[in-house]
């Protein structure tokens, strides 16, 4: 079957956290058969900032940020079997879901693919004439990677005829063991950009440990920080292509996931950080949120800090035979459970289940 998949982008990670999530996703499910289109926007600087060149397993078009370019890619939903607007595409993302709904053929499948659905949802709530609601009636199915029932619950009461989470997972492909990198060195480190509803956090989680933690050294990466006070022994490094992040997540001691506001309180949302840093053998400490032991075993496969008060504890302590014994963990758990080649088989079967019975049901 075919797929015409709109997104923010496949082919670029700059400013983009769901380069990771599309790429295992759509690589897997091309590995099923499905002959995938994806459709970007050329905005952001992504593309002066690709991490990869177009794939073999997916057809990439690259479009102007303009509305007659939005309207002729739309117009490609037509040729699809499943059609599927991702949220946060970043250029014109009402009038994009509209487009692509009108050329939608009836017979076609059609999803709306949250990859941030606490903060759609708040959206949503808080403006009762968004368009999304009304196109939930049109919409066949969403699919979220991340938010377990209280998304799901959510999005069914908004309207939804079906919510399904299909998580963050691991290609053990693009992310694994590799050798250390001097450049990465240090003893905690943490990868995000600098985003209004993580910055506290950020300042909690990692900035207030550096703090505590004089004699540590501390590495930042991600876009966005160059104009914040940072503590003398936080080394910062701008953006970290996908290309380096095997080689940040394996040389530190331990490496900091730090969720983003609507995230934490949510639940059941782990970022694509989760499994790359565990996919090469991080030792991983996250800040404490609803539903971490479905994926990682707290204190053998994960450490889990509940304020930067337990992170920098962590550090005192933290000795580095068991940082390496809590990454091995870590790995073998997400090769056994979480890896792409899944969650692309759960999506595989709700799509056939439409297809089959007109109907779309929650996956086991």
């Amino acid at each position: 079957m075919k797929i015409a998949f709109y997104g923010s982008s496949l082919l670029s990670s700059y400013w983009n956290g769901a380069a990771t999530y599309y790429r295992g996703l759509l690589k897997a499910l091309s590995q099923l058969g499905y002959e995938i289109t994806f459709y970007e926007p050329d905005v952001y600087d992504r593309q002066k900032n690709r991490d990869i060149e177009p794939p073999d397993w997916c057809a990439v078009v690259v479009y102007e940020a303009t509305p007659h370019a939005l309207k002729q890619v739309a117009a490609r939903a037509a040729g699809a079997d499943i059609v599927v607007k991702a949220s946060g595409v970043g250029f014109e993302d009402e009038a994009l879901l509209r487009a692509v709904l009108d050329h939608a053929r009836s017979d076609a499948l059609v999803v709306f693919w949250d990859v941030d659905a606490p903060a759609t949802l708040a959206q949503l709530r808080d403006e009762p004439d968004q368009p999304l609601h009304r196109a939930l009636q049109e919409i066949d199915l969403v699919l979220t990677y991340g938010g377990g029932d209280p998304v799901v619950w959510a999005y069914r009461a908004m309207g939804a005829q079906e919510c399904v989470p299909i998580y963050n997972a691991l290609d053990p492909e693009t992310h694994h063991p590799v050798a250390g990198h001097t450049r990465f060195a240090c003893d905690l480190a943490f990868l995000g950009n600098r985003l209004p509803d993580r910055e506290a956090r950020v300042e909690a989680f990692f900035l207030e440990p550096a703090n505590r933690l004089p004699g540590q050294r501390f590495l930042l990466g991600g876009s966005g920080w160059g104009d914040k006070p940072l503590p003398a022994n936080v080394n910062w490094l701008g953006h970290v292509g996908t290309r380096d992040h095997n080689a940040f997540n394996v040389t530190p001691k331990a490496v900091l996931n730090i969720s983003r506001d609507s995230m934490a309180v949510n639940g059941f949302s782990p970022a694509t950080r989760v499994f790359e840093a565990a996919g090469a053998g991080a030792c991983l400490i996250t800040d404490a949120w609803l539903g971490v032991e479905l994926f990682l075993k707290p204190d053998e496969e994960i450490l889990v800090a509940r304020d930067g008060g337990d992170v920098a504890e962590i550090m005192r302590s933290l000795k580095p035979g068991r940082a390496k014994a809590i990454g091995q963990a870590a790995l073998r758990r997400v090769l056994a459970d979480h890896t792409y080649a899944q969650r692309a088989a759960v999506a595989d079967a709700v799509f056939k289940r439409h297809f089959e019975h007109g109907t779309v049901e929650a996956a086991e």
